[in-house]
């Protein structure tokens, strides 16, 4: 499955070739997307036996979720030095998975168990539970919404207090659908993708499902040089007011500001 997707991104990443003189016309094809390489602007220590399931910023600090089995966990953490201010255990036989704020509230998913768990977004302290349907990958979202992911190439667009769907986006690049959408992020009203067991993050117009950006994280993963298949790029946080972006990856032991061109 992996070397299939990677193949795949390898097609659409690469340029549109002119059709010859003597072939027939056909429709004007999707416009290029743009592949861009981000630029570090710093580096900052991160737990690497923390496996990144979602990431966020909030309140001054970074709100991370952590996976696998007896050891998930969603943490407050110092963006300086990396150490980790407050934490709350998610049940033992659950795999934790996404996270994101809905008003004074953190919401945090798990990946088979269809339970999401809420915690006071200050004090971690659990509040109670939501239920939904499907796997749970990926959280983002704004005041009135969340948007959750699957590992499919749909992302449900939920209603924060229950979960329940309002709508869904087909997500796709060149006009093929794009599966193993992973941690999300929202910024400035596009939704920012980890594509999982590949370098790339995604950009998505929420309203069409296009992709319009292709975020090129190689050189950021051949800096890390992990040698575990599952360490792999996953974890974006958006400081708007600071018009900061952060990224990481499960068992990374740095995190990353990044600037896009």
């Amino acid at each position: 499955m992996i070397p299939t997707l990677l193949t795949l991104l390898a097609l659409w990443l690469a340029p549109q070739q002119a059709p010859s003189p003597s072939a027939p016309v056909a429709a004007p094809a999707e416009a290029d997307i743009p592949v861009v390489i981000p630029r570090i602007v710093a580096r900052y220590p991160h737990d690497r036996m923390a496996f990144t399931e979602g990431l966020l910023w909030h309140d001054g600090m970074l709100v991370e979720s952590t996976g696998q089995e007896g050891q998930s966990e969603v943490r407050r953490v110092r963006l300086n030095d990396g150490r980790i201010i407050a934490r709350a255990a998610i049940p033992p036989a659950q795999f934790g998975e996404g996270v994101a704020l809905a008003g004074d509230e953190l919401v945090s998913l798990t990946w088979h168990d269809g339970i999401a768990h809420r915690w006071n977004a200050k004090t971690l302290k659990r509040l109670g539970t939501l239920r939904y349907s499907g796997e749970g990958w990926g959280l983002t979202g704004d005041a009135t919404q969340l948007i959750r992911s699957d590992g499919s190439d749909t992302l449900r667009v939920v209603d924060p207090k229950t979960l329940k769907d309002r709508r869904r986006i087909s997500v796709t690049i060149r006009g093929r659908p794009l599966k193993d959408l992973n941690e999300l992020e929202l910024v400035d009203g596009t939704i920012l993708a980890n594509v999982w067991h590949t370098p790339y993050l995604v950009r998505i117009d929420p309203a069409s499902g296009k992709v319009v950006q292709i975020v090129d994280l190689g050189p950021i993963v051949a800096e890390i040089g992990a040698t575990d298949i599952e360490a792999v790029a996953n974890g974006i946080a958006w400081d708007a007011k600071g018009r900061r972006l952060f990224v990481t990856g499960k068992l990374w032991p740095t995190l990353f500001e990044i600037a896009l061109p």
